[in-house]
């Protein structure tokens, strides 16, 4: 009787279904701080990281018209980890910019559409 060759992909596609239920990183809070002439955000984030395949990757801080102000990359998964906060300083907000918005970015979907608006401390 020849073995089928079958057993062998049923891992594969059980790590990629697996994987695609981890569903979009999700902002859950943010706090902002201002240093001077820029300012610091820390933001929790919360995704189901399943490892390497699938796993919250970064964020971004928005201008109202969608301009991208600053961007925190995020290297590795946080699987034991959830949710998580992770901070980008640095930033510089435009003057009249009175609230930003936050987005997530996974290394499966990409981007969110749901963000996290905040108000700009001292606008």
């Amino acid at each position: 009787m020849k073995p089928s060759k079958t057993i062998f992909y049923i891992p594969a596609l059980l790590l990629l279904s697996i994987s695609a239920f981890a569903g979009q990183a999700k902002i859950v809070d943010v706090e902002v701080t201002k240093n001077k002439d820029s300012y610091r955000f820390d933001v929790t984030l919360r995704h189901d990281d399943a490892g390497w395949d699938h796993y919250a990757d970064g964020w971004e801080v928005l201008s109202p018209e969608g301009k991208v102000l600053g961007k925190r990359v995020l290297a590795h998964p946080h699987v034991s980890e959830q949710p998580f906060a992770r901070s980008l300083s640095g930033v510089r907000i435009p003057q009249g910019v009175s609230s930003v918005s936050i987005r997530a970015h996974d290394s499966v979907h990409g981007y969110n559409k749901e963000v996290f608006e905040v108000g700009v401390p001292g606008r």
